[in-house]
This record gives structure tokens, sequence and C-alpha cells, in this order.
């Protein structure tokens, strides 16, 4: 049985989850912001860098950056052995609707997003860790669409997003600016709770089993 850890802030949709998670080989946790040294680490390699939304020039920056109450709320790490080799971002939001039927709305989707240290690329932790994360969002939080998005020359983002089931619905041209000054194509990927082939004995709420 996972020992205790940090538990998520109150009000958090993932106060839904008894943390930590475990699967075959990982364990997912509530980030907290003594986890902002071990992922500057891999963050900041320029491989990994090139493709994040933001990256600060400095450490300290970074750990600003990372333990704002806003952010630290998405945040999940992955560990592998006790070592942070990874960590996960499940935004909870409001899909777009009508306004008469706005309430029915809120809190049913969220944006996944992830970051893995290529120290541990090609050994299917990414893979594992994304699923989980995505079961998580199904049959915990009740929600009934998860999204991603990343650069279309993230192919290994991408790839990612297909080994789990994802179903690509969004290919922008020239839309997204990068900061190298380089106006990039993007790519979106979305998996509806009804399309979700769970493992055996996992069914979203009000699924017939």
């Amino acid at each position: 049985m996972p020992q205790a850890g940090p538990e998520p802030a109150a009000g958090s949709p993932l106060e839904a989850v008894r943390w930590p998670v475990r699967t075959a080989r990982l364990q997912l946790r509530v980030a907290v912001p003594g986890d902002a040294e071990t992922t500057w680490g891999y963050r900041q390699l320029e491989a990994v860098s090139n493709w994040l939304t933001s990256m600060p020039a400095t450490f300290e920056e970074y750990r600003a950056m990372f333990a704002d109450p806003s952010r630290l709320a998405n945040a999940l790490i992955v560990e592998l052995d006790g070592a942070v080799i990874g960590d996960l971002m499940v935004a909870v939001e409001d899909a777009w609707s009508q306004a008469e039927v706005a309430e029915q709305a809120r809190g049913v989707q969220a944006e996944l997003g992830w970051v893995f240290s290529p120290d541990h690329s090609g050994r299917g932790y990414a893979t594992e860790a994304v699923r989980e994360l995505i079961r998580l969002c199904f049959t915990e939080l009740g929600l009934r669409r998860v999204t991603a998005n990343c650069f279309a020359d993230n192919e290994a983002s991408w790839r990612l997003m297909e080994r789990v089931g994802m179903r690509r619905e969004l290919y922008t041209v020239r839309e997204s600016l990068h900061r190298s000054g380089a106006w990039l194509d993007g790519i979106g990927y979305a998996l509806l709770a009804d399309e979700w082939t769970p493992p055996d004995g996992d069914l979203p709420p009000g699924q017939p089993s």
C-alpha cells in the first residue's frame, strides 16, 4: 500500500483522488514546492525546454513559477523507485456551452500535459503514467473529455497521445509562435470517456458493466 503523501489544496478537483497512486512501476503524487529543484534538472535541458510553454532563465525564477498556487494545484509528480522522472498537468476546466446550459458544462473536462526526463525515455514510463492519468480523469474525477496540445514538430509528444488512445482532432498551420521567432504548426488530441478503453474492471461513472 502506498504511504501517505502530500494532499491537494482544499477545493481542488484532485481531492477526489486518494494520493499517491501506484501503477505497475510508477508512483503518481501531488506536487509540492520542493519538487522545483528536481523538475528543473530535466526541464532546463534544451531538448526538453524547446517545447515548453515557458522556461525561466534562472532556477530562482523557475522556483517562483513552479510554486505559484494556481500552477501547483494542477501539477503531479511521477516517481520511479522514489526518484522524480517527470511531471504531469491536469487542469480541470469548463467546456464551451451556450449560456442557458452553462452550469452543466462546468468542470467536465481537463487539459493534460507532461514533461519527462530524457534519461528515462524509451522504457514506456511516460505511456504508463499518462494512461493512469487518463484513467483517473474518467474514473475518479468523473470527467467527460480530456485534451492535449503541442507543437506539431514535437513528434514525441503527439506520438504519446496516440499511444494512450487519444484522437487527433486539430491541426493548425503556422498558428503558434515559438520563442525562436518562428511560427509553427500546432496539433491537438482529445478523448471522450465513452471512447476510452479502460483496463478490466475500470469503467467511467454511468457506463454499464
